[in-house]
């Protein structure tokens, strides 16, 4: 009796939270539409399309990263209220589509970034990381390449017309004056990677595949998709032969995650360590400074010339 009344109390709880969801995206669409993202570049893109338009929310908090992140009940919540929710891929929020199922949520719009992307197979190092021996992972780190950042935009664009068309001038007029501003961004990596002779990168995880394809770069991962990910010694007795052989001058770390790994790499190599930013997690501090998608790819690209020669 005791359980069932338990249970019957759970439920009246979740009826009401989700009432009183559905009541606030109410009130909210009366005044200014609620927009959720999860982490930096989805809010990054979404904000500049949408302006003044809407609320937009960041829903990962600064500093994590969204491989490791798990959604608390606050954040369904969160979610619940919005009318529209964006993420990057089902291969990198890897909890979204059972989360949003047991949301169940008619009103609430789903835009998956990435969707209109062919995602790469993970590197062969990235896929030894996962385990996986007989299916291959896939990357999600499109994001990377301004090239490909141009289609999620236009991807998160069209969602957003499709939840609100009486709003797609302004929608389109901000999503041009943004992929404008990619666009030139793109145009600067072709340019300064262009003519390098030396275009090997190593970096802490695999997330620049992407990038280095699109701009004829060798991305050689010390760990897998995860940064978490720890390679093992004889792997690292690679890596040291590897970054002697090629004459590498930086190893890049990040930030948000461990630097650990890249740290004994850069030990046993002598060679130093510099930052090539994934924006997974900008820091409080980076945001308040007014950093963004394009002003921490610019930085990248510096730190890229660096050894890309």
């Amino acid at each position: 009796m005791k359980k069932k009344l338990g249970l019957l109390v759970g439920l009246l709880a979740l009826f009401t939270v989700l009432t009183g969801c559905m009541s606030e995206k109410k009130a909210t669409s009366e005044n200014k539409i609620k927009i959720v993202t999860t982490f930096f570049p989805m809010y990054d893109f979404t904000k500049n399309i949408v302006g003044d338009e809407g609320n937009v929310e960041l829903l990962i908090p600064a500093g994590t990263e969204p491989h490791d992140f798990e959604p608390s009940a606050k954040n369904m919540a969160d979610i619940a209220k919005a009318s529209v929710f964006v993420y990057n891929s089902k291969n990198l929020e890897t909890w979204v589509p059972n989360a949003i199922n047991s949301l169940g949520v008619k009103t609430l719009n789903v835009i998956e970034a990435s969707e209109k992307i062919k995602l790469m197979e993970a590197t062969e190092e990235a896929d030894e990381y996962e385990g996986n021996t007989h299916e291959h992972n896939l990357d999600p780190h499109v994001w990377l390449a301004p090239a490909l950042a141009k289609k999620e935009v236009e991807t998160i664009r069209d969602g957003l017309i499709s939840e609100f068309p009486t709003k797609k001038e302004v929608f389109t007029k901000n999503a041009a004056a943004y992929l404008k501003k990619l666009t030139a961004l793109d145009e600067d990596y072709k340019k300064e990677l262009a003519n390098a002779t030396q275009r090997n990168l190593v970096t802490q995880h695999a997330a620049f595949g992407y990038l280095a394809k699109e701009y004829g770069l060798h991305q050689v991962a010390i760990a897998g998709l995860s940064p978490d990910q720890e390679p093992s010694p004889s792997r690292l007795a690679e890596l040291k032969d590897y970054v002697k052989k090629n004459h590498i001058q930086l190893i890049y770390f990040e930030e948000t995650a461990s630097d650990k790994i890249a740290k004994t790499l850069s030990d046993e190599t002598g060679v130093q360590l510099a930052v090539l930013n994934t924006l997974e997690g900008l820091t409080k501090e980076e945001q308040k400074q007014g950093a963004d998608y394009i002003s921490v790819m610019q930085d990248n690209l510096k730190e890229l010339k660096k050894t890309i020669k």
